[in-house]
């Protein structure tokens, strides 16, 4: 007999949660399919109708547990896309130092493969990277930036959590990230005066952003000449 599907999501959730919490509380080697199925009440076969195996049931935990993580740390995509790259590498080690197990399974080269939500926050990160250097900002390749990023958020990570709590250094993760991005980051336009030499510096940049199309060019144009006081 089939599941029916609203039963079959509310069991997969269950495994999920409660291997989420035996990782958070045990640590990963805790993560048995014995463990599990006991802690969620049901026999070990049935873990194996929804994941092929540990590692699986792994990767449905990352996913969970950083979707859930996200979603209460949102970090607004719409704004000054250089502060939204440090929002985002807030997240980051935020996430890391709050989910010590998990974090580590993400990062340990002897899993095979990289996990899906590794690779989700991968393309979340490059995003954020393509947006910055839409935004004339970036001084590398946008791949090299990406690398950069990653390899110091989460060497960060990893620094700060083989130390008791008591004796990290709350800075860390501020110095690295503007250590790094004092090497991929361009420095931020110097901001006109008022008056007529703002609407001039701002009519100069524009013809060199790329994702403006022309009736955006044009508009911009219209409202610079009157805030300049040019005649239309």
């Amino acid at each position: 007999m089939v599941e029916a599907k609203p039963e079959r999501h509310r069991t997969r959730t269950s495994i999920v949660e409660v291997a989420a919490r035996l990782l958070r509380e045990r640590g990963a080697q805790a993560v048995t399919t014995r463990a599990v199925a006991q802690a969620a009440g049901m026999q070990a076969p049935t873990i194996y109708r929804f994941f092929e195996d540990k590692d699986a049931l792994l990767d449905a935990v990352a996913e969970h547990v950083f979707a859930t993580y996200v979603a209460k740390k949102a970090v607004a995509e719409d704004g000054d896309p250089v502060a939204d790259l440090r929002a985002g590498w807030r997240v980051h080690i935020d996430f890391g130092l709050a989910n010590a197990a998990l974090f580590g399974l993400l990062t340990d080269p002897a899993r095979t493969g990289r996990s899906p939500a590794a690779t989700a926050g991968l393309e979340v990160l490059r995003a954020r990277v393509r947006r910055v250097a839409a935004a004339g900002r970036l001084r590398v390749a946008e791949q090299r930036a990406v690398e950069l990023l990653h390899a110091a958020g989460t060497g960060t990570v990893l620094t700060l959590l083989a130390l008791p709590p008591q004796e990290r250094d709350p800075g860390l993760a501020d110095a690295m990230y503007e250590a790094v991005t004092r090497s991929i980051l361009t420095d931020p336009p110097p901001l006109p005066p008022g008056g007529p030499a703002a609407p001039a510096a701002l009519r100069a940049a524009a013809a060199e952003l790329p994702m403006l199309t022309a009736a955006e060019r044009a508009l911009l144009s219209e409202w610079l000449d009157r805030e300049g006081g040019t005649p239309g």
